[in-house]
């Protein structure tokens, strides 16, 4: 079925007719040059596989899903399909099915993202790279956001602290190298020294998430009782340095588990004999 049908001001002059879809929308069939990519667009890695296959279906069966473009004034800007658009290059098309809508910069990532996020084209890394941009355009926090989206606040978050690593674990993500479980527990460390030498060993040892999770915990481990003695140490010098200025000579104090010895130096028989005067 096809009608003569507005789909934005002064678009019926120029989309002359339009085929139903299912949901009672229209598109109709553009020229591929008349459409721009989406400066927007969250996506930054196309798979050269996933391409190749779907430019091998478009061939055989075409565009079965409309893109979502926005008029400009020299044709089409893509909001949502990209991947379908070069695909259809590729495959040597001529047009291909649009439905326009008319949209903000802002609504073009927006829109672009969800759709992303629909059909899980983003590696973690894009979708944080998205995430922080949407908030930085609409000046709205993470839970306005997480609320337009229809995510989960603590998701969008948790996404947020991948930006916060080195440059060097982004691009790894960025060329699924690393995973968002192995991103999520390096995030989690307290330096930068640290997250780089736990990816070296996932890297270098092709180790999983889990277990990445375990060495994680066994170096935190570590690191706490590490600084369990280091209070411990330092309560010890304390004492020692007290009975320094109580005595006015040199002490130490060596600990070994539970049990330990104090030692108090003499240099002369007059400060011995001054010493033990001290204790009666």
């Amino acid at each position: 079925m096809s009608s003569r049908k507005a789909l934005g001001k002064g678009l019926s002059a120029l989309i002359p007719e339009g085929d139903y879809l299912a949901d009672g929308g229209t598109f109709f069939q553009c020229p591929v040059e008349s459409i721009e990519p989406n400066p927007f667009q969250p996506r930054q890695k196309f798979g050269e596989k996933e391409m190749a296959e779907l430019v091998e279906s478009v061939k055989e069966k075409g565009i079965l899903t409309p893109l979502l473009v926005s008029k400009t004034d020299k044709g089409y800007r893509l909001i949502a399909g990209e991947r379908r658009w070069r695909a259809a290059q590729k495959a040597g098309l001529a047009r291909v099915p649009v439905v326009v809508r008319e949209s903000t910069p802002v609504e073009s990532l927006e829109l672009a993202l969800i759709e992303n996020i629909h059909r899980r084209d983003l590696n973690a890394l894009e979708e944080a790279l998205a995430y922080q941009r949407l908030l930085e355009d609409t000046k709205s926090s993470q839970e306005a956001l997480a609320k337009r989206l229809g995510k989960d606040r603590t998701t969008i978050t948790n996404m947020l602290r991948l930006l916060k690593l080195p440059k060097i674990i982004q691009q790894d993500l960025l060329e699924d190298r690393l995973t968002m479980g192995h991103a999520r527990v390096l995030a989690g460390m307290a330096t930068r020294e640290e997250q780089l030498a736990m990816r070296e060993a996932i890297l270098k040892r092709a180790l999983s998430v889990r277990q990445v999770e375990a060495l994680a915990k066994r170096k935190q481990d570590v690191g706490r009782a590490e600084e369990k003695n280091t209070i411990k140490d330092a309560y010890i010098r304390s004492l020692a340095e007290n009975l320094k200025r109580s005595l006015g000579t040199k002490v130490e104090i060596t600990r070994r588990g539970k049990q330990g010895r104090i030692t108090i130096f003499f240099y002369s028989d007059d400060e011995l004999d001054r010493l033990l005067e001290r204790f009666p």
